[in-house]
């Protein structure tokens, strides 16, 4: 890191005091005082930007930038004391020190980050040193700077940072700017000996706690697609947090110091400031790009900024996909930077060592010893460590050891074991990867362990687990560039393995029945855990990853101990990895050529429950959002249709009894009816109906649609509102009509709602109950029922006549700005070999608020019939299917009507670049 004395400085601080100095008086001098200042801030900030895209070093531009804030309110002081309010004669009260806090105390500034000052005094304040203040915060707020203050003698400060850590954290990164310096270094001595010497754990336990609060609020794991630069999980903050620490136990004023006084080798303090580097090269370019304080590399951002860092595409990945995948390798090694230090401070006795694991637990008093069968591995702290570094040396196949004996006895690794695996990983070279032994140790790891997910997860932290198997390597921190995926592809895939472990061990019985009550009769488990694992292991290549990723598995298993037998399985699963969630989600599951279809490509009963267990894994692991009830009732629905087939039409459970079944579900409810009014409320829904609604769902809307009836309403609507999904549901039940989709989708596009599902029924008496998803817009449940409820009375107000759709619609908002970014080719495709009745056209495209609509009213138009609607969104993508026929029932067969379908819906999709203009 260039030391500040040493940068060239971006504001003249003798030039701008001599500028100020000759305003003169009159009733506008701060106005003529502000305008130079914006000057300036503004030149400042240019020529910032500039050496930041000729240099791209990130910690030098957030120094010059705090450097410039220096001069301007040395400046400002200058002129106040000297020009405005002299004291010829001060006294001892007239004395005043402003000192920089927070970040801008660390002598580093993001170009939108908030100023933190305390005006420090020697006693109370007098009319002086209130005038003096006064007119520096009203010169920079009038700049529309953002500055935090505080007022304070050094009496203040001490008593207050005994009681507050944020004033505490503050004092610790204070900064001299200038004033009377000898109140500062009163204030720096009171701190050391009052305050630093006398509560170093607190202090480091209060930090820890905060980081681990942090994280939890920007999001857990440090893989996040959109990652918050400044707060997540290995942002900038981290680093902070270690600085923090670590000053406030050594008096270390920079990073070189850690270093001397001992907290970090040399490789690891050259680790510190790359990754501090790079981390302000991101965030101040960030703030240059969207021209104020912006933390989240959200999606519009991202390209802008890896055209700006200067990446390229290659090898298959785009520029921001190179971009992001060297974000998280920078976030990964702070946090080994941050185990490091815990390490070091765990030595020292200033963090409490952790226990042993959930079932080791009462053994924790024991700190130390050997392993019995193990001799190059001891336990230190509670943590499993080696012998010393020669058993890696000599025998490589200890570092997969040491994994797997972690995960086989629930223990912590030691981070002194973990740095001696990081210095020798070149060891884990071809000879080893292929080592029957290790394989068969990692293949147990995987599939034997209490917590596979957290085994690969440090196997994979530590580098270990790209170096043993090559291919996983290629994917570790890669991210795919689109709004469906929460996590990089590496995260993806080890938290995947973690449900499936849950789901074989019941703990998701309650979301996902079926897999649980199948897991316990699949044959072939091994090759499961192994598929869930590989899945997606050939992401980011030109060809399409499930067919790269079957090539991969076919010379992977062998290698890792899988039978023959085993490998085709596992090379199977990856091909068709993607084939349940898109039949259930895309295709009409009562057409029974749909099922034939799926049942042609399966072929037998073991590899459906594989793909089943394997599609929920998927699906759960992509993000916290991307499962709702709705698609698991859709795999399970697939699944019992499909599963007679399969074994030749014998089974447990046959569609007419799933249908009394679920039926008889429904009726416990309402134990008062007779057995003529349970007959005719069976009549009045298909049996598509009682198969792909679970019973809560069929309740609410018995109580809408008697509701409606009580009433006399045509229309009656329900909104239910989900936090955990992040997805509102609206119910309508209304007389059918073939626009009647339409109006639903375009009122709830004139309420700026955005669809992201749909389920649509008709009952036996021609009465509609449409359930559609939307995407949730408020945090706060209370707000989004009150908003989901506007929405639901807009479409009654459009179903009942009451208000012209087409005028609506004019009024609708442009698409969310992070939209903008992505670009997915239109694509019309016309099937008319899927089903039996129907031809079934598939639309691709860019979402946007108002192409549900857009679509279906083409489709009225172009005068065919709706028989079934599937609405899909992949984040930014959507894929909607229709199941269509013309005014006489019949498929639509003629080339030139295809050809006119085909143009008329390009024609909407063609929307999405107008609408993101």
């Amino acid at each position: 890191m260039t030391p500040a004395k040493k940068l060239p400085a971006l504001v003249d601080g003798a030039a701008l005091r001599q500028r100020l100095a000759e305003l003169g008086s009159g009733p506008d001098l701060r106005k003529r005082v502000v305008e130079i200042l914006k000057e300036t801030i503004k030149a400042a900030r240019a020529e910032a930007e500039r050496r930041l895209m000729a240099d791209g070093k990130g910690t030098q531009c957030a120094m010059l930038l705090a450097r410039a804030q220096d001069e301007i309110i040395h400046a400002l002081y200058d002129y106040a004391v000297r020009k405005l309010y002299r004291a010829s004669n001060p006294s001892e009260a007239e004395r005043l020190t402003i000192v920089a806090v927070g970040g801008y105390g660390r002598g580093t500034l993001a170009p939108g980050s908030d100023i933190d000052l305390l005006f420090l005094l020697p006693y109370k304040q007098t009319g002086w040193s209130e005038s003096v203040i006064e007119f520096i915060l009203y010169s920079l707020w009038d700049t529309r700077l953002k500055v935090g203050h505080a007022t304070r003698s050094v009496d203040d400060c001490i008593r207050l940072a005994q009681s507050d850590s944020t004033i505490l954290t503050a004092i610790l990164e204070a900064r001299f700017i200038c004033g009377e310096p000898t109140l500062f270094e009163t204030l720096t001595k009171r701190f050391r000996k009052e305050i630093a010497a006398k509560g170093a754990k607190a202090f480091v336990a209060s930090k820890l706690a905060e980081r681990d609060e942090r994280h939890f609020k920007a999001g857990e794991s440090r893989y996040l697609v959109e990652p918050d630069v400044k707060n997540g999980k290995g942002g900038l903050r981290d680093l902070h947090t270690l600085f923090w620490i670590a000053k406030f136990l050594s008096g270390a004023n920079s990073t070189k110091e850690l270093a001397e006084k001992g907290v970090f080798t040399k490789d690891e303090l050259a680790l510190f400031e790359k990754s501090e580097d790079f981390l302000w090269a991101v965030r101040c370019h960030l703030h240059f790009v969207a021209k104020r304080a912006e933390d989240r590399l959200s999606f519009d951002r991202q390209p802008d900024l890896a055209e700006r860092l200067g990446y390229k595409a290659h090898a298959g990945l785009k520029h921001v996909e190179r971009f992001m995948k060297h974000y998280f390798l920078v976030a990964k090694d702070v946090g080994d930077l941050t185990r490091i230090f815990s390490a070091s401070l765990e030595a020292k006795e200033m963090k409490a060592t952790p226990v042993f694991g959930r079932m080791l637990g009462r053994f924790a008093s024991r700190r130390s010893g050997l392993i019995e069968g193990a001799p190059d591995f001891r336990i230190e702290a509670n943590r499993l460590t080696i012998a010393d570094e020669d058993v890696l040396i000599k025998t490589p196949i200890n570092i997969i050891r040491l994994f797997w004996l972690a995960a086989e006895k629930d223990l912590e690794i030691h981070p002194d074991a973990l740095k001696a695996v990081r210095r020798n990983l070149s060891r884990i070279d071809k000879d080893l990867r292929v080592e029957p032994e290790a394989n068969a140790l990692f293949l147990r790891m995987l599939t034997d362990a209490r917590d596979p997910e957290t085994a690969l997860r440090r196997m994979n932290e530590a580098g270990v687990l790209g170096r043993f198997i090559p291919e996983f390597g290629r994917i570790v921190a890669m991210m795919q560039f689109n709004m469906y995926h929460h996590y990089t592809v590496d995260e993806h895939l080890i938290r995947a393995v973690g449900i499936l472990a849950a789901i074989e061990r019941g703990r998701f019985s309650s979301d996902h029945p079926l897999s649980t009550e199948i897991f316990p009769t699949v044959s072939s488990r091994r090759a499961l855990y192994v598929a869930v694992l590989l899945h997606d292991i050939a992401k980011g290549r030109k060809e399409s990853h499930s067919i790269a990723g079957e090539r991969v598995a076919k010379t992977l298993c062998p290698r890792l101990g899988l039978s023959a037998p085993e490998t085709e399985t596992v090379a199977w699963l990856i091909r068709h990895h993607l084939l349940m969630s898109e039949t259930a989600q895309m295709r009409d599951l009562n057409d029974f050529k749909t099922i034939l279809d799926f049942a042609n490509v399966v072929q037998s009963p073991e590899r459906l429950k594989l793909l089943l267990i394997l599609t929920v894994a998927d699906i759960r692991a992509v993000g916290p959002t991307a499962w709702n009830g709705w698609k698991g009732q859709l795999l399970r629905t697939l699944y019992f249709e499909t599963e007679p087939i399969l074994s030749g039409g014998h089974t447990s459970i046959s569609r007419k009894e799933r249908v009394a079944e679920a039926q008889a579900r429904f009726f416990a409810h309402h134990p008062g009816w007779t057995v003529e009014q349970k007959a005719a409320y069976a009549a009045r829904h298909y049996d598509a109906y009682w198969l792909n609604v679970d019973t809560d769902k069929q309740v609410a809307h018995e109580q809408l649609m008697a509701r409606a009836r009580a009433e006399g309403e045509p229309v009656a609507t329900e909104v239910q509102t989900d936090e955990f999904t992040a997805i509102t549901e609206l119910t309508i039940h209304a007389p059918d009509h073939p626009r009647f989709l339409a109006l639903i989708t375009g009122a709830c596009a004139a309420a700026n709602a955005n669809i992201v599902g749909a389920q649509i029924f008709t009952t036996a008496d021609s009465l509609a109950l449409d359930t559609i998803l939307i995407q949730r817009q408020f945090a706060n449940s209370e707000d989004e029922a009150r908003r989901a409820e506007r929405v639901a009375s807009l479409v009654r107000q459009v179903l009942k006549g009451e208000v012209r759709i087409k005028d609506l619609i004019a009024k609708v908002q442009h698409p969310e700005a992070r939209l903008q970014a992505f670009t997915v080719p239109p694509r019309v495709i016309i099937d008319n070999e899927s089903s039996n009745l129907f031809t079934v056209i598939e639309v691709n495209g860019l979402d946007r608020v108002g192409i549900l609509y857009d679509l279906t009213e083409a489709l009225y138009h172009l005068s065919l019939n709706i028989g079934s609607a599937h609405i899909t969104t992949y984040g930014e993508r959507v894929i909607d299917v229709f199941y269509v026929t013309d005014l006489t029932g019949a498929k639509i067969v003629s080339a030139p009507r295809h050809a006119e379908i085909e143009r008329r819906l390009l024609a909407v999709l063609a929307k999405q670049k107008e609408a993101a203009l």
